[in-house]
């Protein structure tokens, strides 16, 4: 990856963030104004930086000239995740992603700027929901108001065929990105050993009674093919 990421506020997401983009090998410019929250991250990003990003002259300084997306982190602190915002614009960053704690502060960051706003409560209390109305959907992420990743378990009545056989995208409209089939193996001790096996299924390939699967396709679509 060959993207330049700035990270503003260093609380638990923002750190997850920037773990998660450093692994990825991304550029990563961590901010935030308290020393203990840089000090814990300088060591897995690219650059941290101690300053106050509701600062102009503060964020004026810092090193964002090649940054290609900046996620406001702070979501907490209603005020200074706006003015962030608002200032990372003036300042030209091409792609702002803000996070927001409510309607409200969505609207807002909206207004001053934000091409992207998260709002991980909401988004966290519908997948929650999700999974607890549909047990047999493991976790599911929106890509739109329409169409879904979903990962479910395989559907029994499709365990041993093909997928040339099934041909889902026509008969169901989805498609299956994955199978993640786990095996277990006895070690030279020997002791159970738990092998987990990502695949990306052919048209020969069958599937699997304890398999799960991930697939992309419309909601209605989804919800029908799981009922196989």
């Amino acid at each position: 990856m060959d993207k330049t990421f700035a990270v503003i506020g260093l609380g638990t997401f923002g750190r997850q963030l920037c773990e998660t983009l450093a692994e990825k090998g991304a550029t990563v410019i961590a901010v935030d104004n308290d020393p203990s929250l840089v000090d814990r991250v300088k060591q897995i990003v690219t650059q941290a930086v101690l300053l106050d990003a509701t600062d102009p002259d503060g964020l004026s300084g810092a090193p964002l000239e090649e940054v290609d997306v900046a996620i406001v982190a702070m979501g907490d602190s209603v005020e200074a995740s706006i003015l962030a915002t608002a200032l990372l614009k003036k300042l030209a960053v091409p792609y702002v992603v803000s996070r927001a704690i409510s309607d409200l502060h969505q609207q807002v960051l909206r207004q001053v700027g934000a091409d992207e706003v998260v709002n991980i409560e909401i988004d966290q209390g519908i997948r929650v929901a999700n999974r607890l109305i549909s047990p047999d959907v493991l976790d599911q992420f929106a890509i739109s108001s329409e169409i879904s990743v979903s990962e479910l378990y395989v559907p029994q009545a499709i365990v041993g065929a093909t997928l040339a056989a099934l041909d889902l995208r026509n008969r169901y409209q989805v498609n299956v990105v994955s199978v993640k089939r786990n095996r277990v193996e006895v070690d030279e001790y020997g002791n159970p050993k738990r092998l987990e096996q990502i695949l990306f299924p052919g048209p020969g390939d069958t599937f699997e009674r304890d398999d799960t699967i991930l697939v992309v396709g419309r909601n209605d679509d989804i919800e029908r093919f799981k009922q196989l």
